[in-house]
């Protein structure tokens, strides 16, 4: 994916000049003090973009969900992937204005303005994120809240729907509006969302277009949502056949040989199953947020090499690919995009976020699993404050609720991300790196 010039790379300070020392608000202690200086500062447009990207949001997913019942059945779920993909783009574009709409309250920005450089629109930086974003959205399960969502609300179109017919046996199609559609017409719709992510894919790598990066992405999200019927259908008729391939049957019986002849594998075995889940909740989740966030202020390109550049793995690894074939190097981008489509654009993060000290993604960690808990305490809360003996009063106060809790995590984890940034990236200026991160000056 091509650099961005100009916003792409962290400025570097002039080998003439002495590292200046940091000020302790420039402490990755100092954190959640800056998180609400940036809350404070930009409370309203924070308020306004969140809340009509809910409001953007719900209208599609009842869309959607109205259309998904009726005559012409596969006809309207066509209609229902592409509202679904509408949603998608509905998340990314409010996420990416809220990091925008708050970057000029961080230090970093202003040391940019200072030195000449140009302000750069909304939509540029949505066509620089776009793609990247859709990678960590679908890889790292955040679909599958706005999939939950849908399913709710189709169900709460007509609570009692699901029922009646399942008493006639008649099939409702109540919450299947997303895996009903026709594995061959899921096919026609994989070719053309395909055709468009393509088209619009060499025009983005290319330069060509303001929104070309937005197009791809639709295209790529619109062929994993259409592909996702005839995949589950291809997978479901070849179960079988993989599950009795010599390979797996060796595979099965070696694993059920070492839970049965090494001592302790099943019982590390079953605390790696029960930790991991908190290991992504805690440090991989915040960390593709932040990922988000340093894509939207344009600190660093998406690429593998960036993540090695400065070290002697670069030379090492440049060496290498130029010995190797033209079609080496090709099917080596494409076994290895799975890999780094998940995992190099949150390396590249962790990196620059080392920079501004080894405590700061910790406590940026530590803070946002605080924040989430504590709206998990405030969702209760609120139901217990408005909790009543009148019946289905619930369907009244609970989406209040929700939205309130919704908009101070939400606001608070932007603010959190944007603060971060700004530390890392203001204290990268500073000391262009030789300064000890966690010790820093009481004075400006």
């Amino acid at each position: 994916m091509r650099q961005v010039s100009g916003t792409s790379a962290l400025a570097t300070p002039r080998q003439d000049v002495a590292p200046r020392r940091v000020p302790w608000t420039l402490s990755p202690y100092a954190l959640p003090l800056n998180a609400l200086r940036i809350l404070a500062k930009c409370a309203l447009p924070l308020i306004f973009w969140f809340s009509a990207g809910r409001l953007v949001r719900w209208a599609l997913l009842l869309l959607a969900a109205t259309v998904s019942h009726g005559s012409w059945y596969q006809a309207r779920l066509i209609l229902v992937m592409f509202l679904f993909t509408l949603v998608v783009m509905t998340s990314l574009a409010t996420t990416v204005g809220m990091l925008y709409v708050v970057r000029e309250a961080l230090l970093e920005t202003r040391a940019r303005r200072a030195g000449g450089e140009a302000k750069e629109s909304l939509l540029n930086a949505l066509n620089r994120t776009a793609l990247v974003f859709a990678g960590i959205y679908m890889t790292w399960g955040f679909v599958a809240a706005d999939a939950r969502d849908f399913a709710d609300i189709d169900l709460m179109r007509q609570p009692d729907l699901i029922f009646i017919e399942a008493g006639t046996g008649q099939d409702s199609g109540v919450m299947a509006g997303l895996v009903s559609l026709d594995p061959k017409i899921s096919l026609v719709a994989m070719i053309v969302a395909y055709m468009v992510k393509w088209y619009f894919g060499r025009r983005h790598e290319a330069g060509k277009g303001r929104v070309s990066g937005v197009l791809t992405t639709f295209g790529e999200l619109a062929f994993a949502f259409y592909g996702l019927n005839a995949v589950a259908a291809a997978v479901g008729a070849r179960s079988d056949w993989i599950g009795e391939r010599s390979a797996v049957a060796a595979w099965h019986d070696l694993a059920a040989k070492a839970k049965e002849g090494v001592p302790g594998w099943e019982q590390v075995s079953e605390w790696l199953g029960a930790v991991w889940p908190h290991v992504i909740d805690a440090l991989v989740i915040p960390l593709a947020w932040l990922t988000v966030g340093i894509l939207v202020y344009g600190a660093y390109a998406e690429d593998t090499r960036t993540t090695i550049r400065g070290t002697p793995l670069e030379r090492a690894a440049s060496a290498h690919l130029e010995r190797t074939h033209d079609w080496t190097r090709l099917a080596l981008i494409k076994l290895s995009a799975g890999w780094t489509g998940r995992w190099i654009p949150l390396l590249n993060s962790l990196r620059l976020t080392a920079r501004g000290g080894a405590p700061l993604f910790g406590l940026f960690a530590l803070c946002y699993v605080g924040v989430h808990i504590g709206g998990d305490y405030l969702t209760r809360a609120g139901r217990y404050l408005t909790a009543s003996e009148e019946p289905y009063l619930w369907f009244v106060t609970g989406e209040p609720i929700a939205y309130v809790s919704d908009l101070v995590v939400t606001l608070v984890t932007m603010c959190l991300i944007a603060a971060a940034f700004d530390i890392a990236a203001t204290r990268r200026r500073l000391t262009g790196g030789t300064e000890e991160p966690d010790r820093p000056s009481p004075s400006s």
